[in-house]
């Protein structure tokens, strides 16, 4: 049955849960409404283009959170050991409550994937740039600075793939610890 949904914002929410479990393709208009509990009316008022709007409001309150949690606080912090830990904890946090699920590396599988690839690539750019940032503020090389921030997102991403396959968030928690210690360890 479909739910009063207040806001945008509310629709958003509910959306996220749906696109985390079916992926794009597997979210048809029946299963949003269903799984999100959103009325077809609601959804068009919302998304008046239809599922891609629907995925792509997804994409950029994810893109949002990050940007706040994860990406400006790396950018800008004055102490990188600091800032790599937070980022670790919020991240590790965001990933396991989200089903162990990256939104935007879900989007690069299907159909879909030219559809939504500048939002993806810049999420993923924007997040190595990030932590390239608080590398070099630590004290590293740009290069590997570079090449730390590109290996710890992988790692970090390879970790979520690895994790919902296992069923375990501890070997994501594990991979993510070894990837902040990765990240702290002393120049080359």
């Amino acid at each position: 049955m479909a739910r009063t949904v207040l806001d945008r914002s509310d629709a958003v929410r509910a959306l996220a849960g749906v696109f985390r479990k079916r992926g794009f393709e597997g979210a048809s208009l029946s299963v949003i409404q269903q799984e999100a509990g959103v009325g077809r009316g609601s959804l068009y008022h919302f998304f008046p283009e239809g599922k891609t709007g629907m995925a792509a409001a997804v994409l950029e309150q994810v893109s949002d959170w990050f940007e706040e949690r994860i990406f400006t606080p790396l950018r800008t912090a004055h102490d990188a050991t600091e800032a790599i830990e937070a980022m670790s904890r919020e991240v590790a946090q965001y990933f396991i409550s989200g089903e162990r699920v990256c939104l935007f590396a879900a989007m690069t599988l299907g159909e879909e994937r030219d559809t939504f690839a500048d939002s993806v690539r810049a999420y993923f750019t924007d997040w190595v740039d990030a932590l390239a940032v608080a590398l070099r503020t630590g004290g590293l090389s740009p290069q590997e600075a570079a090449d730390r921030a590109l290996d710890a997102v992988a790692a970090i991403q390879g970790g979520l793939i690895l994790a919902r396959a296992y069923g375990d968030d501890a070997a994501f928690l594990g991979i993510v610890a070894r990837t902040e210690q990765h990240l702290l360890g002393p120049a080359r």
